[in-house]
């Protein structure tokens, strides 16, 4: 009997094994040898998905960093964590998409029959910035399976504090790392945003960083930190200000576009490689306005 136990727990995990990548949703550079593959930014070669979960699946801490509004990053990272589960329990899914006020929320769902999504949304006062048909999925898998789903991110009343205390300490940020930060927030504002509110916002990046790290270094492990790309970032986000008393520090996958530039070590452990999304001019709108 054991051994029959024995070989069905091996033909499960082997299906689990072969799950495919789920349906690529964007289109630009579907022609890409390497679409879907992962980049080992350290042994300079590639990896197949599930390459990417066998050396992942002993790490105690992972951020998984994406681009919010693609399709395919959050498929992705549903299905890495389909595979790791299959594989050994999670023991947290951490998001920057949650606040730290919504956690009595999230407790009081965590392992409970779910409603269906315009009522969970709102039973967890989702916000309106994130993208509940992208996230959703996420946040249900969070609240079902692991041990915990957890919040990571500072509430407004917090940001609001950090972006008008001046003695906000940013001492954390190497000089290369805030002078990149710093023309981050400035394009990122489509130049123009004055000069005396890049400061303000370089500590509120901060800020988050090492709430997002606090959160994660605190997860039952493993736990696995789904943040924005700039957040994952080893010479710019959470990696930056982890502190040595949290452990080792965490692996970085970051989900990356075809045709983009591949990062290097500097900035990724791994990079996930998904189809484009059509260019678009987010700043047309602002420009606009600016000159009305």
């Amino acid at each position: 009997m054991n051994v029959l136990i024995l070989i069905a727990g091996l033909f499960g995990a082997a299906l689990a094994l072969a799950a495919p990548l789920p349906a690529w949703q964007a289109t630009d550079g579907l022609d890409d040898p390497h679409l879907g593959q992962v980049w080992d930014t350290h042994a300079q070669r590639w990896l197949e998905p599930q390459q990417l979960v066998d050396a992942l699946l002993d790490e105690p801490r992972v951020i998984l960093g994406e681009r919010h509004d693609h399709p395919d990053h959050h498929r992705l990272q549903l299905w890495l964590l389909e595979q790791l589960q299959a594989q050994r329990p999670q023991g947290a899914l951490v998001m920057e998409m949650l606040q730290s006020s919504q956690q009595p929320q999230v407790d009081a769902l965590q392992g409970k029959p779910l409603p269906a999504d315009p009522m969970l949304a709102e039973e967890l006062q989702w916000q309106p910035g994130w993208d509940w048909a992208l996230y959703g999925p996420l946040v249900r898998w969070g609240l079902a399976v692991p041990q915990r789903l957890l919040t990571a991110n500072l509430d407004r009343d917090e940001l609001m504090a950090f972006y008008r205390d001046p003695s906000s300490d940013v001492s954390g940020y190497p000089a290369s790392a805030r002078a990149k930060l710093e023309r981050i927030i400035i394009a990122s504002h489509c130049d123009l945003i004055e000069a005396s509110q890049v400061a303000p916002m370089l500590r509120i990046q901060q800020a988050r960083d090492l709430r997002m790290g606090q959160a994660l270094a605190t997860a039952p492990a493993p736990a696995l930190l789904i943040a924005g790309a700039y957040h994952g970032r080893r010479d710019l986000g959470v990696p930056l200000h982890w502190d040595g008393q949290w452990g080792a520090a965490p692996v970085v996958v970051l989900l990356s576009e075809a045709g983009s530039p591949l990062p290097g070590p500097e900035q990724a452990d791994f990079v996930w490689l998904a189809p484009g999304l059509p260019e678009q001019d987010h700043c047309a709108g602002m420009r606009a306005a600016a000159e009305s």
